[in-house]
């Protein structure tokens, strides 16, 4: 560990050097680049000195123990600095750990009505309505991209952008099904029925990563509709893009301006088309990878929303919490702590969290 955290402070004085140099100074992309890579190696950096200084003192209050009108405090101070000196290595090998390139960008999300009909439309607007909670609880803006409404109420399908500060490294764990146990408002003999929805976390890319061919695009221009396919708007400004090739589609009729929506649907495409990549990328490396949302049916599930109980569960940690009204009321922050906490465990030890 220590040789690795003696080459970052070498590739990290380096870098700062080469801030300072005119070439660097007068290229804006390049300047950019080595200011990141300072930046992400600064934190490691600071808390190495941190420990130097404290071993540093340790040694020094060890070579006190042996005078007697000394050796008291020594002691005490021996005690502190090695409890001190454990802790800050705990932080550095956290701080070792590989982060994921990600963890900063903003994400596209998409939720959809599974299996439950209705019922499964409903709760993917109870889910949408949960995120907007906790993204306000976070200072982040949602722009929807997409919303198709089901006919009872909430939706089959919505798509929508979520912005601000290192967006993905909270929400990426939400990808999956998700199962809610509930007596639906359209039963009549007070039965609990189990549906759910789907939930895709998506960060978002430069809009560079991925080349599109025009030729390869079969765009159509209609009227936006509401719930129940009613139109909402009289001008052709809903767009729908298909990517021929990969067979992908994608809708956007959040905006009354065409161009607009053409712009969010392309934005919208390439993030699915790189998401797919990715995935496809993966499954090569890792052939038991699972999908992100698998089919949605019933019996794959990464949390259950247990209405009689007022019990969430994640089962990926076997993580419930008694405060399902208040996880409903976008109060996300207990799941996600103990989502990130094991998946830095798992880092340290060298697995794989399976989200």
């Amino acid at each position: 560990m220590f040789e690795r955290l003696d080459n970052i402070v070498k590739k990290y004085n380096e870098l700062k050097e080469e801030l300072v140099k005119p070439e660097v100074l007068n290229d804006y992309n390049l300047l950019k680049k080595l200011s990141k890579e300072a930046s992400d190696l600064e934190e490691i950096v600071n808390k190495y000195d941190e420990y130097n200084s404290t071993i540093k003192a340790l040694e020094e209050s060890k070579s006190l123990l042996d005078d007697p009108s000394l050796k008291e405090m020594a002691e005490l101070e021996v005690e502190e600095l090695t409890k001190k000196e454990e802790e800050i290595k705990k932080e550095l090998e956290i701080l070792l750990v590989p982060k994921d390139e990600n963890d900063g960008k903003n994400v596209i999300m998409e939720i959809r009505g599974a299996a439950g009909g209705d019922e499964a439309n409903i709760f993917a607007g109870d889910l949408f309505r949960m995120y907007s909670y906790y993204a306000e609880s976070e200072g982040w803006k949602i722009e929807v991209l997409n919303a198709i409404e089901g006919t009872s109420g909430g939706y089959s399908q919505i798509e929508y952008m979520v912005k601000g500060s290192n967006v993905y490294s909270k929400l990426k764990y939400e990808s999956g099904s998700h199962r809610v146990q509930r007596v639906p408002v359209t039963e009549t003999q007070g039965r609990v029925h189990t549906s759910t929805a789907t939930v895709l976390v998506m960060p978002e890319i430069e809009d560079t990563q991925i080349e599109v061919k025009e030729s390869d695009l079969k765009i159509d221009v209609y009227h936006s509709s509401g719930a129940g396919g009613q139109s909402v708007n009289t001008s052709n400004s809903a767009v729908r893009i298909t990517h021929i090739p990969s067979g992908v589609v994608v809708t956007c009729q959040t905006e009354r301006s065409q161009l607009k929506n053409k712009e969010n649907a392309m934005k919208l495409l390439k993030i699915k088309l790189h998401d797919a990549m990715k995935q496809k990328q993966d499954n090569e490396v890792d052939a038991e990878r699972k999908s992100k949302i698998g089919t949605g049916d019933r019996s794959e599930k990464i949390r259950t929303y247990n209405y009689p109980q007022n019990r969430v569960t994640d089962h990926r940690i076997n993580f419930s919490i008694m405060e399902l009204d208040r996880v409903m009321d976008g109060n996300l922050s207990p799941i996600i702590e103990a989502l990130i906490t094991e998946d830095m465990r798992l880092k340290l030890a060298g697995e794989k969290f399976n989200n």
